[in-house]
């Protein structure tokens, strides 16, 4: 019986974005060895909302950094789940940087992050509502043919859940990111979170996706508090969040991939070493998966 590779899903036309391997946050304290060295780094990803001034110190660097390297853009503030709608004017600073950077991709989360003019500084989680599926869903289409870039929402980590929730976070996502026509940013550590914080088997969450709509993947450690994991971004990712880390790549293939650490912010040379581990991870999921078929020519034994 020959072997036969598992076919992997292919992203719709409009969703198809290089894989750029394993990348790393571009942090201020880094910058020296980033412009002067020579990072063993896929890419760099930089939060939008740092670099949307008019000039000065971060976008000089940001525009060196993207001379050199392949840079993505993480946005926390759209709110897209909220009551409000978008705010025009942080679009259209958000379109001159998406100009400026020429990212492959840029993304945001599922979440709500303010009301009223008020920011709350948090990425706050959502009711699994087909109200919440339908204004979610409007809004990152409409975000993606303003931008005219592929976008892509984040899950996030959660402490709290919606008693008016009507179904499983997964089936909220993939319900989001299908009406939208938009990517997925899958962050398989916010997964583990938030199965630990609730009760829920983090692999169903896994396997349920839309794995042909990822366009990247991000990990990161978290802080264990007893009755619940926070996502703190500090430390290495740990093994269980790694093993499924390579459970999603054997489902959607190698996608471009994000080392998190944003608090306790290493040495440079210490971000390389975890990229490189998890880069090791990705390359053993990342293996064509046999499945057998019987040669119907010959007889069976």
């Amino acid at each position: 019986m020959p072997l036969v590779s598992t076919p992997r899903p292919r992203p719709p036309g409009h969703l198809e974005v290089p894989d750029l391997g394993v990348g790393v946050g571009l942090r201020s304290r880094h910058y020296q060895e980033v412009l002067e060295g020579h990072p063993h780094v896929g890419f760099f990803e930089v939060i939008a909302e740092n670099f949307l001034g008019a000039g000065g110190s971060p976008l000089y660097h940001l525009d060196q950094v993207a001379e050199r390297h392949p840079l993505i853009l993480h946005g926390v503030s759209l709110s897209l789940g909220g009551p409000d709608e978008p705010d025009l004017e942080h679009l259209r600073k958000l379109k001159a940087l998406v100009a400026r950077v020429e990212p492959a991709w840029i993304s945001d989360h599922f979440c709500w992050s303010g009301a009223g003019g008020a920011h709350l500084h948090d990425l706050l989680p959502l009711p699994y509502t087909d109200e919440a599926v339908e204004r979610l869903a409007r809004r990152a289409r409409m975000v993606q043919d303003y931008l005219e870039v592929p976008f892509a929402l984040e899950n996030t980590s959660s402490y709290l859940t919606y008693t008016s929730s009507t179904m499983t976070e997964w089936e909220f996502v993939r319900r989001v990111v299908e009406r939208a026509d938009c990517g997925l940013l899958f962050d398989v550590n916010n997964v583990y979170v938030s199965a630990y914080n609730h009760g829920f088997d983090p692999l169903e969450f896994v396997r349920a996706i839309p794995h042909e709509r990822i366009l990247q993947i991000h990990l990161a450690g978290h802080t264990h508090r007893g009755k619940y994991l926070i996502d703190t971004h500090i430390g290495p990712v740990i093994d269980p969040v790694l093993e499924l880390y390579e459970e999603t790549i054997r489902l959607s293939g190698a996608r471009s991939t994000l080392l998190e650490w944003d608090e306790e912010i290493p040495e440079f040379a210490r971000l390389q070493s975890e990229a490189a581990r998890i880069s090791a991870a990705r390359a053993r999921a990342d293996a064509p998966l046999p499945i057998l078929h019987r040669d119907r020519t010959r007889p069976a034994p």
